[in-house]
């Protein structure tokens, strides 16, 4: 499912539009099976995580082999999308240049641990053809119960409540959060973060607490609106502890 972060500046470095720009997209495929999808929290938190393992990847920066995709895309509006495999499309997909990511649920006989594979940024319409056939819809994602409440001292990323916003559409915002989070973290807590391998929980707080996030002065996600939600709406507060007043 498509998303991009709409509230940035709308000029890059060089002073050029952000729509001006060359438009990429990070894609992210997440593994559905059919007798035993991941549940939707343990995707979501995910596939969180494997937009900061990208970012923060020695590949991604410096004079990495991805760091002038990286740069491209991030120089333009942000935008991922998420898409679905299984069996052979996974194993396509797993093929390609990029990072897989584990989550934390337990394998079940009707559930199993979310996987997620990150990929470079590629053009808007240059999609790799084993990832452009891959389908977007389809990653209607469940939990067999509610999430318990999350730890204190963890980062949180909070999903709008009363938003109806597919798994995939989810998947895309809670990176969004991610990286938000990331872009407002010192290099020391960058480095603390990563090395404590990126621990994080995604929630849904009732609308009383919401209110709260959204005027803490936290990171907030506003989603340009291209598909499911209306644009500018608010859909995910990153909640780190070292942003916390």
């Amino acid at each position: 499912m498509s998303s991009d972060i709409s509230d940035r500046s709308d000029r890059v470095p060089d002073g050029t539009s952000r729509d001006e720009a060359p438009q990429f997209v990070l894609p992210l495929v997440v593994r559905i099976e059919k007798a035993a999808p991941p549940a939707r929290t343990d995707a979501l938190e995910t596939a969180a995580r494997a937009v900061l393992v990208m970012l923060s990847d020695e590949r991604s920066v410096g004079e990495g082999e991805w760091a002038r995709a990286m740069r491209d895309w991030q120089d333009a509006r942000i935008r991922k999308v998420v898409r679905r495999a299984r069996g052979a499309e996974w194993r396509r997909a797993s093929a390609l240049p990029g990072l897989t990511v584990l989550g934390a649920g337990p394998t079940t006989e009707t559930a199993s641990t979310a996987e997620v594979r990150v990929f470079p940024p590629v053009p808007l319409d240059g999609w790799p053809k084993e990832l452009a056939k891959l389908q977007v819809s389809g990653t209607e994602l469940d939990d067999a119960e509610p999430p318990p409440a999350p730890d204190p001292a963890l980062p949180v990323l909070w999903i709008a409540p009363g938003l109806d916003m597919s798994a995939g559409k989810a998947m895309a915002q809670a990176g969004h959060g991610a990286q938000l989070a990331w872009w407002e973290l010192s290099e020391t807590e960058r480095k603390a973060w990563r090395e404590a391998g990126f621990p994080l929980a995604v929630r849904t707080p009732d609308a009383g607490r919401w209110r709260e996030l959204t005027a803490s002065g936290l990171p907030v996600v506003r989603d340009a609106g291209f598909t499911e939600i209306a644009p500018g709406s608010c859909t995910v507060v990153a909640d780190h502890p070292a942003l916390r007043s």
